[in-house]
């Protein structure tokens, strides 16, 4: 698909970027997953969880930090899955391992089973068929265990994203919009912006991300609005020591961000 294609191309730009800024944090003791993540997220001692886009690994590893007995970090880019073993060797984080793939095949090649599949941060626009992401987080999870993701809102992604810190709420995206948006730049929360990287995003709305779930046979135990957002888009206050950022103005009007938690879904009789 060359969607994906050029996806996998443009990320790649951002590798050694994303491992020097996240090597930084942490060699500073600075880098933490957020707070709302932490807190829903729950004990993971002694967990097998796979991670989904994993990036090049930082989450990954935090996660193996936390007590899972066994993390296993997934991504698309080939030099994404190199800095995140060698940032995993540099931190001395034996437990987390590393797989290349496209979400979209991985049912295909992966068959372990977790306690907790996570994602987190940024992922689902990358993707063009939620339905054949839910099945895959169906095929991995193990009878008892449960699927959590933290991610933008989709009511916010329709935003025009350069006006909301003047206070201005101006629709640019297409809510409903099922073409993705086409752009040149890629980066910016953990890397210097790269031009003439054409890369494609899709819009996803609630209801297609809670359907494609429930079709795979998904029971969702909680859905979470957040008015605070996990990078400072522009303008935002940094919320200290809980690794998120906020609009001053913006306390009780549009969510930015949610949390959703689903396991399988068992039919009791």
């Amino acid at each position: 698909m060359k969607e994906i294609d050029c996806n996998k191309e443009a990320w790649g730009l951002l590798s050694q970027d994303h491992y020097a800024t996240f090597l930084n944090r942490y060699q500073k003791g600075a880098y933490q997953l957020n707070s709302i993540i932490q807190k829903e997220l729950g004990n993971v001692t002694g967990k097998r969880i796979i991670h989904l886009q994993c990036n090049t690994g930082a989450d990954t590893i935090q996660l193996a930090k936390m007590g899972a007995s066994e993390v296993v970090g997934v991504d698309l880019v080939p030099d994404n899955v190199v800095y995140a073993k060698k940032l995993a060797k540099e931190l001395g984080v034996n437990q987390a391992q590393f797989i290349e793939s496209d979400i979209m095949k991985l049912s295909e090649l992966h068959m372990g089973q977790y306690d907790i599949v996570f994602t987190s941060e940024g992922v689902l626009g990358w993707l063009p068929d939620l339905d054949v992401w839910a099945n895959t987080i169906s095929h991995l999870l193990s009878e008892d265990g449960f699927f959590y993701i933290f991610d933008s809102h989709p009511f916010f992604l329709s935003f025009d994203e350069s006006k909301l810190g003047k206070n201005v709420t101006e629709i640019k995206y297409p809510y409903f919009g099922k073409e993705p948006d086409e752009s040149e730049e890629i980066g910016g929360y953990a890397s210097e912006v790269k031009e003439g990287a054409k890369n494609y995003f899709w819009m996803h709305t609630v209801s297609d991300i809670i359907n494609a779930l429930t079709r795979a046979g998904l029971h969702v135990e909680f859905f979470n609005e957040y008015p605070e957002n996990y990078y400072n888009i522009g303008d935002m206050d940094e919320i200290k020591g809980t690794g998120l950022y906020e609009y001053v103005q913006n306390k009780d009007k549009y969510p930015i961000s949610f949390s959703l938690k689903a396991s399988i879904y068992h039919n009791r009789k």
